[in-house]
């Protein structure tokens, strides 16, 4: 009984918390801005791995996105609107208006509006270390 009542009491506590903050895979922080854009946000490691890495996980865990579903730079590097910390990236599962469409390569340089990838490939940058921080 103990036991069941501690299960009741976690899935209360899960299931009543608005999924509008989340700790990323990497040190990173993946917030909500609205219904449709989220942000990472470093908060140690700023590589550009690390930045697909958490949307990835965020668009997985938390939006329910499958893997061939594509994850879109919406702004690229900038001020958070959800913290106020000075550098984040936002991100949205639906194409941008009027950004060109384009898939990032296997290295990007910086995050340009339209960029996308698949939650898969965001992913797969899970796994690599950085050579420079």
């Amino acid at each position: 009984m103990k036991k069941l009542m501690t299960y009741v009491v976690f899935a209360a506590v899960v299931l009543g918390t608005p999924a509008t903050a989340f700790n990323g895979r990497l040190g990173f922080q993946t917030v909500a801005v609205n219904n449709s854009v989220f942000e990472v946000i470093p908060r140690g490691r700023t590589d550009t791995d690390g930045y697909w890495c958490a949307a990835a996980d965020f668009a997985r865990r938390t939006l329910g996105a499958g893997w061939q579903q594509r994850i879109y730079v919406k702004r690229g590097y900038g001020p958070s609107e959800a913290t106020g910390r000075r550098t984040a990236v936002q991100f949205t599962l639906v194409a941008p208006e009027g950004a060109p469409q384009q898939s990032s390569g296997v290295f990007s340089s910086g995050f340009q509006p339209g960029y996308s990838m698949s939650v898969q490939a965001a992913n797969a940058r899970c796994r690599g270390r950085p050579f420079i921080n």
